[in-house]
């Protein structure tokens, strides 16, 4: 099932960790590029559904942020937090494709049969089968398909084609977490089935997730919606620009400043003309990016967006 005949939605998703930095810049531009691009809607998410890593006012700071660069939801912002009610049922829906999983960290990492290409631990299956005698339950799980059966393939619109083993390059993937947090991986499919939305654009570091969620997709009966994932800006070591590796807040004073953060993010996602007449000020950048956006992906897609 899939949204190719659906009028775009797209959507900004941020976890309110900390403040929008540089990378989370190149994402929610973007989204929101594209989505100003098909002449669609753009929704914005806060996926703070793992309370634990929230960071108080870090959500209202990102909203008031993305609201100073011009960028404008269409319609309420939604919170994953206040949305377990359905993750709860979806996973009710699915008990069948589901089991008790009674492991620890500890005995995960000693029988894992690899790393995911996230880096994730790869599940071995030990519970799979019904749990031993004198476990409880810990976290619940997804069974992904035996060998042979379990290949999910999709077309990216910026990577190309993806393809990926479930069984060996995944493994049976967490549902509910032992912390009781529903996992981020229930938590986007659902949000996105029930918003609608029919293209999500995100960071590349998020592509290896994909086919979980579109075999997770799969399993509840929704569209999976096409993708397309941007390259993630990185610091000098190389690594993912992040409050963990030293990403600064943006946090531009006027809107000078304002357009100065967008030419950055724009220039990194390959819209470099931009600056050689700097807009001289948001209005003129919004009139000059949207268009711009759709010529790259022209040429990467070999079709004009109208």
């Amino acid at each position: 099932m899939s949204q190719l005949n659906s009028p775009y939605i797209g959507r900004f998703a941020p976890s309110p960790t900390g403040p929008l930095h540089a990378g989370s810049l190149v994402a929610a531009l973007a989204s929101y590029l594209d989505a100003r691009a098909h002449h669609g809607t753009w929704l914005v998410r806060i996926e703070d559904i793992d309370e634990g890593r929230s960071v108080p006012g870090a959500a209202e700071g990102i909203l008031a942020l993305l609201a100073l660069l011009g960028m404008h939801a269409d319609g309420e912002v939604v919170w994953q937090s206040r949305r377990k009610h359905l993750y709860q049922a979806a996973a009710e829906r699915i008990v069948q494709h589901t089991y008790a999983c009674g492991c620890n960290r500890r005995e995960i990492a000693d029988s894992r049969l690899g790393f995911a290409p996230d880096g994730a631990a790869i599940y071995p299956g030990t519970c799979r089968y019904g749990l031993a005698e004198g476990r409880s339950m810990r976290s619940l799980r997804l069974r992904v398909p035996e060998p042979g059966h379990d290949v999910i393939s999709f077309h990216d619109r910026f990577a190309g084609e993806v393809s990926q083993r479930l069984n060996a390059e995944s493994g049976d993937f967490v549902l509910k977490r032992a912390d009781g947090f529903w996992a981020y991986q229930l938590a986007v499919v659902v949000d996105d089935a029930e918003q609608g939305v029919t293209d999500i654009v995100r960071g590349a570091d998020l592509l290896d997730s994909t086919p979980r969620q579109i075999f997770l997709q799969r399993v509840l009966g929704v569209p999976t919606p096409r993708y397309l994932h941007v390259p993630v800006v990185r610091n000098e070591n190389g690594e993912k620009l992040s409050k963990q590796t030293g990403a600064l807040a943006v946090a531009p004073g006027d809107e000078a400043a304002a357009v100065d953060a967008l030419l950055q993010a724009a220039r990194f996602l390959g819209l470099p003309h931009l600056s050689l007449a700097r807009p001289a000020s948001l209005h003129a950048f919004w009139q000059a990016a949207i268009p711009a956006w759709s010529r790259l992906l022209a040429s990467r897609e070999g079709a004009v967006i109208t």
